[in-house]
């Protein structure tokens, strides 16, 4: 009973110092689906020969109609123009 006691103390001792920490900053704020004035935005994105080099790897030539859309990709994440996993899934040759 002792080491119980002793645990939950720990616990509530740690929740309670997490809660007062003043340095916790939320993500979504108080209206998570607008934007906060204040945010960093993008304002170009420059796609030379070299980054569509780097998103076609292991694509050969003529491309197909459906890789059109790395003309519009902006600078957010697609797990496309990135190495994947390894082994008998990299379809693409980024690991060779």
């Amino acid at each position: 009973m002792r080491h119980f006691v002793i645990t939950v103390s720990a616990l509530v001792t740690i929740a309670g110092s997490a809660l007062a920490d003043d340095a916790v900053t939320f993500v979504s704020g108080v209206n998570p689906s607008v934007r906060p004035a204040d945010a960093p935005a993008v304002m170009m994105v420059h796609k030379d020969a070299r980054w569509y080099q780097t998103a076609l790897n292991g694509v050969t030539a003529p491309y197909p109609a459906s890789l059109r859309f790395l003309d519009d990709q902006g600078a957010w994440y697609t797990p496309f123009t990135v190495s994947g996993m390894t082994g008998p899934y990299d379809l693409r040759g980024w690991h060779r």
